[in-house]
C-alpha cells in the first residue's frame, strides 16, 4: 500500500512540473509574439513618419519615389499611404497609374 501512495504522489508531482514547465514555455511563446508584433508596429510608425517628413520637405511623393525612400515593397508602401490617409495626414491626387501623388492634407 505504501508503494503505490509514493507512486501516485510521484506522478502528481511529475505532473506538476510538466504542466508548469509547459506554461512556462507558452508564456515565453506569448511574449516573443508580442515582443515581434511591438516591433513591428514601432517600425511600421517610424516608415509613417518618414514619409511625413518627406512630403512636408518635398510637397508631393509617388508611390515609387517613397519605396524608393524607405527601402520597402510597392505593398508596404500603399499600406502605408492607404493608412495615412485613413488618419486625415495625407491626400492623393491623382486616380490611376504613374499620374498619383500624395501630399499632405
Amino acid at each position: 500500500m505504501g508503494q503505490i501512495l509514493l507512486f501516485i504522489i510521484a506522478a502528481v508531482i511529475i505532473g506538476v512540473g510538466f504542466v508548469l514547465l509547459v506554461s512556462r514555455r507558452a508564456r515565453e511563446e506569448v511574449a516573443g509574439i508580442c515582443e515581434v508584433a511591438l516591433g513591428q508596429t514601432a517600425k511600421k510608425n517610424a516608415n509613417k513618419d518618414k514619409i511625413t517628413a518627406l512630403l512636408r520637405e518635398r510637397g508631393k511623393l509617388s508611390n515609387s519615389e517613397i519605396r524608393e525612400a524607405l527601402g520597402v515593397s510597392r505593398r508596404s508602401a500603399t499600406r502605408y499611404l492607404d493608412e495615412l490617409e485613413a488618419e486625415g495626414k495625407v491626400e492623393q491626387v491623382g486616380n490611376i497609374g504613374r499620374s498619383v501623388v500624395y501630399r499632405l492634407k
